[in-house]
Protein backbone atom coordinates (compact mmCIF):
# COMPACT_ATOMS: atom_id res chain seq x y z
CA UNK A 1 0.00 0.00 0.00
CA UNK A 2 1.60 3.13 -0.79
CA UNK A 3 2.41 5.54 2.04
CA UNK A 4 0.86 8.65 0.18
CA UNK A 5 -1.63 9.30 -2.54
CA UNK A 6 -2.23 13.21 -3.78
CA UNK A 7 -4.43 13.13 -6.86
CA UNK A 8 -5.88 16.20 -8.79
CA UNK A 9 -9.64 17.04 -8.59
CA UNK A 10 -10.14 16.46 -11.93
CA UNK A 11 -8.31 13.37 -12.41
CA UNK A 12 -5.53 14.82 -14.63
CA UNK A 13 -2.43 12.99 -12.37
CA UNK A 14 -1.69 11.78 -9.34
CA UNK A 15 1.68 12.04 -7.08
CA UNK A 16 2.09 8.72 -5.05
CA UNK A 17 4.77 8.11 -2.53
CA UNK A 18 6.58 5.07 -2.20
CA UNK A 19 9.27 5.38 0.68
CA UNK A 20 12.04 7.48 -0.60
CA UNK A 21 10.63 7.37 -4.33
CA UNK A 22 7.96 9.46 -6.21
CA UNK A 23 5.70 8.36 -8.88
CA UNK A 24 3.91 10.43 -11.27
CA UNK A 25 0.89 9.03 -13.04
CA UNK A 26 -0.83 10.20 -15.76
CA UNK A 27 -4.53 9.62 -15.32
CA UNK A 28 -7.54 10.18 -18.42
CA UNK A 29 -11.36 8.84 -18.20
CA UNK A 30 -10.24 7.47 -22.02
CA UNK A 31 -6.92 6.18 -20.68
CA UNK A 32 -5.17 8.10 -23.59
CA UNK A 33 -3.70 10.98 -21.48
CA UNK A 34 -3.99 13.37 -23.88
CA UNK A 35 -1.80 16.30 -23.22
CA UNK A 36 -4.22 18.71 -22.98
CA UNK A 37 -3.91 22.61 -21.86
CA UNK A 38 -5.25 21.29 -18.05
CA UNK A 39 -3.15 18.28 -17.66
CA UNK A 40 -0.01 19.85 -18.61
CA UNK A 41 -0.79 22.68 -16.04
CA UNK A 42 -1.18 19.87 -13.66
CA UNK A 43 1.72 17.77 -14.38
CA UNK A 44 3.78 21.10 -14.39
CA UNK A 45 2.96 22.40 -11.13
CA UNK A 46 3.51 18.71 -9.66
CA UNK A 47 6.75 18.05 -10.84
CA UNK A 48 7.74 21.57 -9.58
CA UNK A 49 6.33 21.03 -5.44
CA UNK A 50 7.98 17.67 -5.87
CA UNK A 51 11.13 19.61 -6.67
CA UNK A 52 10.73 21.61 -3.36
CA UNK A 53 11.75 18.54 -1.13
CA UNK A 54 13.18 16.46 -3.72
CA UNK A 55 12.47 12.36 -3.61
CA UNK A 56 15.52 10.54 -4.54
CA UNK A 57 13.60 9.36 -8.09
CA UNK A 58 10.88 10.65 -9.86
CA UNK A 59 9.17 8.04 -11.63
CA UNK A 60 6.84 9.46 -14.35
CA UNK A 61 4.53 6.61 -15.74
CA UNK A 62 1.03 6.47 -17.59
CA UNK A 63 -2.01 4.00 -18.06
CA UNK A 64 -1.48 0.01 -18.93
CA UNK A 65 -1.98 1.28 -23.03
CA UNK A 66 -1.01 4.54 -22.83
CA UNK A 67 1.72 6.66 -21.45
CA UNK A 68 0.69 9.36 -23.35
CA UNK A 69 -0.87 9.66 -26.83
CA UNK A 70 0.23 13.34 -27.21
CA UNK A 71 -1.11 16.24 -27.49
CA UNK A 72 -4.68 17.04 -27.31
CA UNK A 73 -5.75 17.34 -31.11
CA UNK A 74 -9.30 19.23 -30.57
CA UNK A 75 -7.54 21.55 -28.53
CA UNK A 76 -4.19 22.15 -31.30
CA UNK A 77 -6.31 22.78 -34.15
CA UNK A 78 -8.46 26.02 -32.24
CA UNK A 79 -5.40 27.50 -31.49
CA UNK A 80 -3.74 30.52 -33.67
CA UNK A 81 -1.43 32.84 -32.78
CA UNK A 82 -0.57 33.89 -29.18
CA UNK A 83 -2.70 31.36 -27.81
CA UNK A 84 -0.87 28.88 -29.76
CA UNK A 85 2.26 30.01 -28.40
CA UNK A 86 1.16 29.86 -24.82
CA UNK A 87 0.60 26.47 -25.22
CA UNK A 88 4.12 26.04 -26.78
CA UNK A 89 5.55 27.71 -23.71
CA UNK A 90 3.30 25.23 -21.66
CA UNK A 91 4.83 22.56 -23.00
CA UNK A 92 7.96 24.03 -22.52
CA UNK A 93 7.86 24.50 -18.68
CA UNK A 94 7.26 20.98 -18.20
CA UNK A 95 9.83 19.70 -20.07
CA UNK A 96 12.01 21.93 -18.71
CA UNK A 97 10.77 21.04 -15.44
CA UNK A 98 10.99 17.46 -15.62
CA UNK A 99 14.84 17.68 -17.23
CA UNK A 100 15.87 20.29 -14.44
CA UNK A 101 14.90 18.01 -11.74
CA UNK A 102 17.26 18.00 -8.91
CA UNK A 103 16.97 13.80 -8.97
CA UNK A 104 16.41 11.10 -10.90
CA UNK A 105 13.86 11.06 -13.01
CA UNK A 106 12.55 7.72 -15.32
CA UNK A 107 10.12 7.42 -17.43
CA UNK A 108 8.14 4.15 -17.12
CA UNK A 109 6.46 3.09 -20.48
CA UNK A 110 3.37 0.65 -21.32
CA UNK A 111 1.84 1.09 -24.76
CA UNK A 112 1.71 4.37 -26.79
CA UNK A 113 3.92 7.16 -26.60
CA UNK A 114 3.52 9.93 -28.86
CA UNK A 115 4.17 13.11 -29.58
CA UNK A 116 4.04 15.64 -26.54
CA UNK A 117 4.10 12.28 -24.44
CA UNK A 118 7.68 11.50 -26.28
CA UNK A 119 8.44 14.57 -25.40
CA UNK A 120 8.37 14.00 -21.97
CA UNK A 121 9.94 10.40 -22.08
CA UNK A 122 12.78 12.42 -23.62
CA UNK A 123 12.88 15.05 -21.01
CA UNK A 124 13.37 12.20 -18.74
CA UNK A 125 16.71 11.03 -17.55
CA UNK A 126 16.05 7.41 -18.43
CA UNK A 127 13.37 5.26 -20.08
CA UNK A 128 12.01 1.47 -19.27
CA UNK A 129 9.70 0.38 -21.72
CA UNK A 130 7.40 -2.40 -21.76
CA UNK A 131 7.50 -5.10 -24.57
CA UNK A 132 4.73 -3.35 -26.19
CA UNK A 133 5.83 0.20 -26.11
CA UNK A 134 5.36 1.98 -29.65
CA UNK A 135 7.04 5.63 -29.72
CA UNK A 136 6.44 8.44 -31.96
CA UNK A 137 6.05 11.77 -33.27
CA UNK A 138 3.03 11.51 -35.76
CA UNK A 139 2.66 15.14 -36.19
CA UNK A 140 4.00 15.07 -39.91
CA UNK A 141 1.27 13.46 -40.75
CA UNK A 142 -0.95 16.11 -39.74
CA UNK A 143 1.12 18.75 -40.86
CA UNK A 144 2.63 19.71 -37.00
CA UNK A 145 5.90 19.65 -35.67
CA UNK A 146 6.88 19.77 -31.73
CA UNK A 147 7.68 22.71 -30.14
CA UNK A 148 8.48 20.86 -26.44
CA UNK A 149 12.10 20.03 -26.70
CA UNK A 150 11.78 16.57 -28.80
CA UNK A 151 13.45 18.13 -31.81
CA UNK A 152 16.43 18.34 -29.70
CA UNK A 153 16.67 15.98 -27.35
CA UNK A 154 15.34 13.19 -30.01
CA UNK A 155 18.74 13.17 -32.09
CA UNK A 156 20.81 13.48 -29.26
CA UNK A 157 19.76 10.26 -28.56
CA UNK A 158 19.07 8.46 -31.77
CA UNK A 159 21.69 10.67 -34.10
CA UNK A 160 20.35 12.94 -37.05
CA UNK A 161 18.85 11.04 -39.45
CA UNK A 162 16.86 8.73 -37.24
CA UNK A 163 15.05 11.18 -35.35
CA UNK A 164 14.44 13.02 -38.83
CA UNK A 165 12.98 10.04 -39.82
CA UNK A 166 10.93 9.39 -37.17
CA UNK A 167 9.89 13.57 -37.48
CA UNK A 168 9.50 13.51 -40.97
CA UNK A 169 8.39 10.27 -42.05
CA UNK A 170 5.81 9.93 -38.92
CA UNK A 171 7.91 6.58 -38.38
CA UNK A 172 6.67 4.14 -35.49
CA UNK A 173 9.30 2.30 -32.88
CA UNK A 174 8.24 -0.56 -31.21
CA UNK A 175 9.88 -1.12 -28.18
CA UNK A 176 12.74 -3.57 -29.09
CA UNK A 177 13.57 -1.05 -32.01
CA UNK A 178 13.98 1.63 -29.40
CA UNK A 179 16.19 -0.41 -27.38
CA UNK A 180 18.18 -1.08 -30.34
CA UNK A 181 18.48 2.39 -31.64
CA UNK A 182 19.03 3.89 -28.21
CA UNK A 183 15.89 5.44 -27.28
CA UNK A 184 15.08 3.13 -24.12
CA UNK A 185 17.56 2.52 -21.84
CA UNK A 186 15.84 -1.01 -21.44
CA UNK A 187 12.49 -3.47 -21.70
CA UNK A 188 10.95 -4.91 -19.27
CA UNK A 189 7.14 -6.79 -18.62
CA UNK A 190 7.00 -4.60 -15.63
CA UNK A 191 8.75 -1.21 -16.41
CA UNK A 192 7.22 0.55 -13.73
CA UNK A 193 9.02 -1.86 -11.14
CA UNK A 194 11.96 -1.96 -12.76
CA UNK A 195 12.16 1.80 -12.37
CA UNK A 196 11.70 1.45 -8.12
CA UNK A 197 14.24 -1.22 -8.44
CA UNK A 198 17.21 0.79 -10.01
Amino acid sequence: MPESLIQSPQKLCEVERRGDVAILRLISDDGTNRLTRARVGALTIAVQQLADTPPSRLVITGSAHFFSAGADLHEIAELYGANAFHFAQMGQRLMDAVAGFPAASIAAIHGYCMGGGLDLALACQQRIAGPHAIFGHRGAALGLITGWGGTQRLPRLLGQARALQMFLAAEKLHARDALRFGLVDAVADDPLAVALEM
